[in-house]
């Protein structure tokens, strides 16, 4: 979620990494090379005011950054302006404590899994992976970390965060309702389209199927994510409602989903590193 000031925030979009193709990623990155992604965080934020970042683990509960900003208001009194997907959580927690490994050092086969069992035939690989792009592809079995992203601005749902943004109000409040869900091959599951659909009440545009059944939302002050992040420190303020328990998701509805809509997502987009240095994250109350 690359940005460059706060007026560029109307052309923001997730964040373009060059890459190797997909063929050539399946190498792990070395523990020392996100060892040192990790310093590079910590040296190009030391002393200078960088809020609290994301993602974190959301059972720990500590953080001593003292950057201090206002909740956003409920989602109830914001409009949704995105709907995005990350391959594995990008948080880890609740239900989704497995790691994935450290992944291609670039965001691709990291993060964190669903940690409870699936049956076999819940895990059965379809012919053709969906939601697949040159570096990620999502097969039954897979975990997925879904954002639903919400903005004080006047602004209807679209591509990238820039449809987060509005004149004249430039500097929105940001909100992310995060789900993890695990993919299964199993159309009795959740259907993603309908998890995905929203609706305009009291004329503000809402996610209406949120789901309302996987714990208590673990509430905190963090920032934007990806990969593009990994050195870096995000300077955007969000606040985080992120559920601990994990839904099973049909993997043909999210096919489905990826196919055609109006967020114009086709794919499944890498993690950043989880953020566990205390000075880079807020305390949890």
């Amino acid at each position: 979620m690359h940005i460059h000031s706060l007026v560029k925030l109307a052309v923001l979009s997730l964040p373009v990494i060059a890459l190797p193709a997909l063929a050539t990623t399946l190498e792990q990155a070395s523990d020392k090379t996100i060892a040192e992604q990790r310093a590079a965080l910590a040296q190009n934020t030391l002393n200078t005011g960088i809020g609290p970042q994301s993602p974190r683990d959301i059972d720990n509960t500590v953080g001593v950054n003292r950057v201090v900003f206002s909740p956003s208001p409920s989602s109830e009194n914001m409009n949704l302006c995105n709907i995005h997907l990350h391959k594995n959580a990008e948080h880890k927690g609740g239900e989704f404590t497995t790691f994935a490994g450290n992944g291609d050092g670039y965001g691709y086969n990291t993060g964190y899994k669903y940690s409870g069992q699936l049956t076999a035939a819940e895990q059965k690989p379809l012919a053709k992976a969906v939601c697949a792009n040159d570096h990620s592809a999502v097969q039954s079995g897979d975990t997925i970390e879904v954002h639903y992203v919400y903005s004080t601005s006047q602004v209807k749902p679209g591509a990238t965060l820039g449809a987060c943004v509005a004149n004249p109000i430039l500097n929105p409040q940001l909100r992310v309702e995060a789900q993890v869900f695990v993919v299964v091959n199993d159309d009795s599951a959740a259907d993603f389209v309908d998890m995905a659909k929203f609706e305009e009440h009291n004329q503000r545009i809402q996610a209406i199927n949120i789901p309302t059944d996987t714990g208590t939302p673990v509430q905190y002050a963090g920032s934007t994510t990806g990969p593009s992040y990994n050195e870096k420190g995000s300077p955007y303020q969000v606040t985080w409602s992120v559920r601990p328990n994990v839904k099973k998701v049909s993997i043909a509805s999210l096919g489905k989903w990826c196919e055609g809509n109006v967020f114009e997502e086709d794919h499944a987009h890498g993690v950043r590193n989880l953020v566990t240095n205390p000075e880079l994250l807020s305390p949890i109350n």
